[in-house]
């Protein structure tokens, strides 16, 4: 068999990376090629996790299809989120968490989406499912992607999988979950050197809407203030974004990761759409958005209902 990409979406978070390597691991447990990449740079709070537990990141791939003829994703299955010419490749498989939109192939694959809080704790049935034991660094990388992607458990998106399975891999990696959670989110939510095209490119994801394009980034923080000052610089640079990818919506997400809210800035000709499905009135292009922390399941799905 010939080799194989895993890779997930575009402007990867640490789910993204850390099962990209968890899986590829798996598979060459199971006598497969395989090779985990990324499509893009690694975060602060991905490098804190990478370094912590010795392992290196994914090589950057800007095509795929110059290199493997098959691929196999996790963490996304929005072909808009995934690499430029996927269409060009063949997907054997998908291992994912979040909503089937725009997504199809020529051939039968090997499909896996579960309602969990991320993509992490999926792979850590399927290590049980083969029988194959997973290595302490490989633990500590899915532990970090469901501590990114649960907010450290408090996310509505956590499932009691998710708290499960994070035990399980925090003993085999021989680290507190709690304390270093905490530092791994901390470091990540410095935002102190990053420029404005990094702040609104860190962790932003494209969706269909019915007719209109949405393009929702989302950064975390500490000190929201330390973001928010910079408005002008932010929508300057969202203008330039909207008009180059011919967005309806661009929607940047600051979200506290102490008190667990999110500041909305919203731009485009669909700004109205964040006022109705959030029930909040957008000041100075922004609003409160009062218990939201997840992308996935607080943002995109009202959004869509009002969009679609």
């Amino acid at each position: 068999m010939s080799k194989v990409f895993i890779f997930g979406h575009k402007n990867p978070d640490t789910d993204t990376i850390c099962s990209a390597i968890a899986y590829a691991d798996l598979k060459k447990e199971l006598g497969v090629d395989a090779e985990p990449v990324r499509l893009g740079e690694v975060n602060s709070e991905t490098s804190y996790a990478l370094d912590y537990f010795k392992a290196e990141a994914p090589r950057l791939v800007e095509a795929v299809a110059k290199e493997v003829n098959e691929v196999i994703l996790v963490d996304h299955n929005e072909f808009q989120q995934s690499a430029d010419d996927i269409k060009e490749v063949s997907i054997l498989e998908v291992i994912d968490h979040h909503r089937i939109a725009n997504f199809e192939t020529s051939d039968p694959l090997y499909y896996r989406a579960e309602p969990v809080g991320c993509t992490a704790t999926i792979l850590n049935k399927m290590y049980k499912e083969n029988g194959v034991e997973i290595k302490k660094e490989i633990a500590g990388l899915m532990l970090s992607a469901i501590i990114s992607d649960s907010l450290l458990f408090k996310s509505p998106t956590c499932t009691e999988q998710d708290v499960q399975a994070a035990k399980e891999l925090a003993a085999i990696a021989g680290v507190n979950p709690e304390e270093y959670g905490l530092e791994m989110l901390k470091a990540g939510a410095d935002l102190s050197d990053k420029t404005i095209d990094q702040l609104i490119s860190l962790d932003a994801k494209e969706f269909q809407m019915g007719s209109h394009k949405a393009y929702i980034a989302q950064v975390n923080a500490v000190d929201l203030n330390e973001v928010l000052s910079r408005q002008d610089e932010l929508e300057a640079v969202i203008s330039k974004t909207i008009d180059e990818k011919g967005l309806d919506l661009f929607l940047f997400v600051l979200t506290d990761i102490l008190n667990n809210d999110s500041v909305g800035i919203a731009l485009g000709s669909q700004a109205a759409a964040v006022e109705k499905a959030f029930n909040v009135k957008l000041e100075n292009k922004q609003a409160l958005l009062k218990g939201v922390v997840s992308r996935k399941k607080q943002i995109v799905p009202p959004l869509t209902n009002v969009l679609a």
